[in-house]
């Protein structure tokens, strides 16, 4: 048959589309596959089969099951074991479920795996301060490979609460105070442990926690009451999740804190309506630990039946720990307070996840191959490497660091130079204080064979003891430079580790006081999970350097900053205030009708020292310098569901090699909600040469623009909005441009 031009054109255009669009997809069939195995397998549960895969079960110790799980796994009435691993262990207590249960459903093995199972990298929030989701996600994916050698398939990270209360201990946790920083590195923690196929090899499960607003807790106090409005929820609280849920996350965990009179884990608005009508999450949702127990604390329920029926009602799938579901899921039915098919579904979302997981096709793990998985060169390279992107470089006068590699002597100072505990943080999972490269041992293999390195710990983390300040204010004497480094112990953050002071503890601060008084020049190094108060070291120390709590190479990575090997570009996720006073603080706050003005009385501010940071969000420095300029817009108009292309040079003027994160802020001048003074809006960390100059370029849309309205309806209003672009929250330059 001969084709006219008009046939042909037809010919092809269908042949693209089927090309474009195959139908029906492998992953499409994969999924209705899932479906009928779920539907198939549960018709043959009993019930008490079915409760049974709603409950978790803690491990003993070193990561041992218990008794219990053998003859709980064997009637099938286990869905999942917490703490249990290691490769023979975990396929010791496998083959119980799998070999000899009437339905042979596997267990799930879970872990708390932060950042890092046995390479620890650097504590989440430090991992924030890169400004680079690839580092997450790289940590992510290596904490992944290594908990699945040792036959753990599921982890409770990442955690992706927005926090704004250095109090809180569990800020470590976090990427810190900003929605699109934090949704950003959620997403990119949620694909390093997942992939974009859970069942792969290497590859486990993501649990987003805790679900939700528990970072708002009041007080900075741990486990404490949440009160805010829906619109701040939707626009602060729930972005996170919801991006980590767009990224395939496939569980999440309901928190601990009561939100607005209704506790997270027994609150149906945020489980159901929100979770799975409007997100529509077809995974499932784990209580934390005891958290359906302790809605009788909270005084949702009156006791452990009435518990049972909150939790499951909301949508809680998996009760951690505590049995109430287990205990009272019969009688609930019989009463008709639970419905069967409530039952069912929390079962099948279960089975979904464990089918999806591929654990029915491979339930074991390779024990050969545990060892040499685990702690490997190239773990610990990529941990160097995220440690010194992490860091923060806070003040640096007169050109102090970088440090020279053939000085002729060195005083390393402080508690936390030679400490290998508080460098791997809270929740290090399997890592081992041995394994920890101390700063003091990172220092001394950097420097040259002439250098003279002395040490003196000067006092401990806390305590009133001076008695060690002599021996370290001699050993900066008969140096060249002192470097002190302080900070907080590992027990100092975390959870259940909240502080009602930001200051350094213990008699650190004084410490650093007597070695500058020497007259040496005086490096201050932070090894901390939280923003500290440090306004006496800013006014005084000619050199700050930011290294949180870097994980097993944080020794080598501080000397790699500290001597010039890596320039130090990372930037604050976190707002450091100058006093506790001022906490909450964060960049993105709400105007008033009086803003604060200097001079002037009759404002919002304090009249007993300064409403500013010590540090904005989005702040660092460098050892080179970088100038932005020529911002443009593409349109000085757009419609409100139109988008608009910003974009400025970025250039090198220093003399060395860096880093710089360009910073998009924006403000809706003037709508019918009030908004922040700035938000975030895009961030991009480029690589710039002595001398070089880049266009970086970034796009506004309606998810950049919009807001939820009074009536809880996201809205992109007309009006004037002012785009802001720079280096931190604050060194900005500003365009502007109308939505008609």
């Amino acid at each position: 048959m001969k084709l006219t031009s008009a046939r042909l054109f037809v010919f092809v255009f269908a042949l693209s589309v089927v090309l474009l669009f195959p139908s029906p997809s492998s992953e499409s069939k994969q999924a209705t596959n899932v479906e009928a195995r779920v539907n198939a397998l549960l018709a043959k549960m009993t019930l008490e089969e079915k409760l049974g895969q709603l409950q978790q079960l803690d491990g003993e110790g070193e990561g041992n099951y218990r008794p219990e799980h053998v003859e709980l796994l064997k009637k099938g009435v286990l869905g999942s074991t917490l703490n249990v691993r290691g490769a023979k262990k975990t396929n010791e207590l496998q083959r119980v479920a799998v070999e000899q249960s009437r339905l042979k459903i596997p267990n799930l093995f879970g872990y708390d795996v932060i950042h890092g199972y046995r390479t620890i990298f650097p504590i989440p929030l430090a991992e924030a301060s890169s400004w680079d989701p690839s580092v997450a996600e790289r940590s992510a994916s290596i904490a992944a490979s290594e908990a699945y050698a040792t036959g753990l398939r599921w982890t409770f990270a990442p955690m992706v609460d927005i926090a704004r209360d250095p109090r809180w201990g569990r800020i470590t946790e976090g990427a810190g105070e900003d929605t699109f920083l934090g949704s950003a590195f959620a997403r990119a923690r949620v694909l390093g442990f997942q992939g974009r196929d859970y069942s792969a090899p290497g590859k486990i499960l993501a649990c987003a926690k805790h679900y939700v607003a528990y970072g708002a807790a009041e007080g900075g106090r741990d486990y404490n009451t949440t009160d805010m409005s829906e619109q701040r929820l939707r626009e602060v609280y729930l972005p996170p999740f919801h991006a980590a849920v767009d990224a395939g996350v496939g569980t999440l965990m309901s928190a601990f804190n009561d939100l607005n009179g209704v506790p997270a884990s027994g609150n149906p608005f945020t489980l159901t309506k929100i979770l799975r009508g409007e997100w529509k999450f077809d995974g499932f949702v784990v209580s934390d630990y005891n958290s359906v127990l302790e809605l009788i604390s909270h005084g949702l329920a009156g006791n452990n039946h009435d518990a049972a029926e909150a939790g499951l009602n909301a949508g809680v799938d998996m009760e951690m720990v505590s049995r109430l579901y287990n205990e009272n899921g019969a009688t609930l039915l019989k009463e008709g307070k639970v419905s069967q098919a409530t039952i069912d579904e929390a079962v099948r979302r279960i089975l979904r996840i464990k089918f999806r997981l591929g654990l029915f096709e491979h339930p074991y793990v390779d024990e050969a191959a545990e060892n040499s998985s685990i702690l490997t060169a190239a773990n610990r390279a990529a941990a160097r490497e995220a440690s010194g992107k992490s860091m923060v470089l806070l003040k640096n006068d007169r050109g102090t660091l970088p440090l020279n590699k053939t000085i002729s002597s060195l005083a390393v100072i402080g508690p936390l130079a030679d400490d290998p505990r508080a460098p791997m943080g809270f929740w290090s999972a399997d890592g081992k204080d041995t394994d920890t490269v101390t700063a003091l041992a990172g220092i001394r293999a950097k420097v040259s064979p002439q250098t003279k390195v002395t040490y003196a710990k000067g006092c401990d983390i806390t305590g009133d003891s001076t008695s060690g300040f002599d021996e370290a204010v001699n050993a900066a004497r008969q140096a060249d430079i002192a470097l002190v480094f302080a900070g907080e112990a590992k027990e100092m953050v975390g959870e259940a580790a909240s502080r009602s002071s930001l200051d350094l503890p213990g008699k650190q601060m004084d410490l650093l006081k007597a070695i500058h008084a020497t007259g040496k020049p005086t490096i201050l190094v932070l090894i901390n999970g939280r923003p500290p108060t440090i306004g006496w070291a800013v006014d005084n120390v000619p050199a700050i350097l930011e290294a949180w709590m870097g994980g097993t190479e944080a020794g080598n990575a501080i000397a790699d900053v500290l001597f010039g090997d890596v320039n130090p570009g990372g930037k604050l996720p976190v707002t450091f205030p100058r006093t506790v006073g001022q906490v909450p603080l964060y960049y993105n706050h709400m105007n008033t009708g009086r803003p604060p003005v200097a001079d002037v009385r009759w404002n919002s501010k304090y009249i007993d020292g300064p409403w500013t940071p010590q540090f904005p969000f989005g702040f660092g420095l460098s050892y080179t310098q970088f100038k932005i300029s020529d911002l443009q817009l593409s349109a000085p108009t757009i419609r409100p569901d139109g988008r608009l292309n910003v974009s400025v040079n970025v250039q090198n003027t220093g003399q060395r090699a860096g880093d710089e994160v360009v910073q998009l802020y924006i403000r809706d001048v003037a709508a019918s909600m009030t908004r922040p003074v700035k938000e975030l809006k895009g961030f991009k960390r480029i690589t710039l040469k002595p001398g070089e100059t880049q266009r970086v370029e970034f796009t506004l849309g309606p998810d950049h623009l919009g807001f939820y309205n009074r009536e809880m309806k996201y809205v992109v209003e007309p009006g004037e909005f002012k785009v802001f672009v720079g280096s931190s929250s604050e060194d900005v330059i500003e365009k502007s441009f109308v939505v008609r």
